[in-house]
């Protein structure tokens, strides 16, 4: 079985539903309880969140034939398969690409998702490899891109939050990118307990290496040992968004200025080539893979939105602008 974003659900026709905002990726999770026990996550190992979340956006099944006959020749501009990390994880990876690339894959084509007459949208598999070796073995099967969520931006708060090694993946992730240049993306979470400046300082590293930076703002979920952990203040992830951006535009981090609890209070920039800069909104959009926009994964419909995931109207790009509040005023 393979579980199917409600949205991408809706898209495929598979289910339908209320759809605020169409996702332009296809997104995928495999199926079975994790071994890990990340504190934020509904999949962990002692979450008793319900099976079929990933964050708040609900995930249902269904058989894995199905949902590959409706990915092929479908318009999805991605595919994103999240791989819960169970003891089988390499052969459901396997088992889905093989699927989904048909009975005349060549097995020995590493850009089989090229030669197949884009049947399918390219592919991202977002896992955890255990080593380089693994890395090669995900892009032989087939995948464009490969994930590797580091997550929190602290070997302390990775240890806290997580469990584990933080050096140990941030520096797979640094090899992986510097051997599949382009082709490696990591997600980092805003609000597990980070300085604004431990964020920027983790980013700047991350764009330095090339590797693709996937925001989330850090949302509660019923159930995960993070339950009653406070999401970060609006003000603190527009000024991390606009790190991101500007960062990746060529900024100087060593210009970026904070006060004496790390909170970012400017960027080294003028007021005006600051707005110049951001005026668009982009910065505030979903970040990520190409075509990723990840609908209300951090949100509620109606409610405060951390991801636009579309273009921003002039009204809500200014609104943003204001909500950096590099004035010193509140962020809430």
């Amino acid at each position: 079985m393979l579980r199917v974003s409600a949205g991408t659900a809706h898209v495929l026709g598979l289910k339908k539903s209320r759809v605020d905002a169409l996702p332009t990726t296809a997104y995928l999770m495999t199926d079975g309880k994790c071994l890990r026990d990340c504190g934020f996550c509904p999949q962990s190992r002692s979450s008793t969140a319900r099976v079929d979340l990933l964050s708040r956006v609900t995930w249902p099944g269904f058989a894995e034939e199905t949902a590959c006959a409706a990915l092929r020749g479908n318009a999805m501009k991605r595919i994103c398969l999240q791989v819960v990390g169970t003891p089988d994880w390499q052969e459901q990876v396997g088992s889905f690409m093989e699927k989904l690339q048909g009975p005349d894959r060549n097995p020995h084509d590493s850009n089989n998702y090229r030669e197949s007459g884009r049947r399918f949208p390219p592919v991202c598999i977002a896992c955890h490899p255990r080593n380089l070796s693994e890395v090669r073995e995900i892009f032989d099967l087939g995948a464009e891109r490969l994930g590797i969520a580091l997550d929190a931006a602290t070997p302390r708060l990775y240890s806290l939050v997580k469990g584990g090694n933080w050096q140990r993946i941030y520096s797979l992730l640094v090899e992986a990118a510097r051997e599949f240049p382009g082709r490696i993306s990591t997600h980092l979470i805003v609000g597990l307990g980070e300085t604004e400046a431990e964020m920027v300082e983790v980013m700047n590293r991350f764009i330095r290496e090339g590797v693709t930076i996937g925001l989330f703002a850090f949302t509660p979920v019923k159930g995960t040992a993070l339950e009653g952990h406070p999401r970060p203040s609006l003000g603190t992830y527009r000024r991390i968004q606009a790190a991101r951006w500007l960062l990746l535009q060529g900024a100087d981090p060593g210009k970026f200025t904070f006060d004496g609890r790390g909170r970012l209070t400017g960027f080294g920039l003028a007021p005006e080539e600051l707005r110049g800069n951001l005026a668009g909104g982009a910065a505030f959009q979903t970040s990520g893979c190409p075509d990723c926009n990840r609908p209300f994964y951090n949100e509620s419909p109606g409610g405060v939105i951390y991801n636009y995931p579309r273009p921003l109207t002039d009204a809500e790009a200014a609104r943003a602008l204001e909500e950096l509040g590099l004035d010193g005023g509140s962020d809430e």
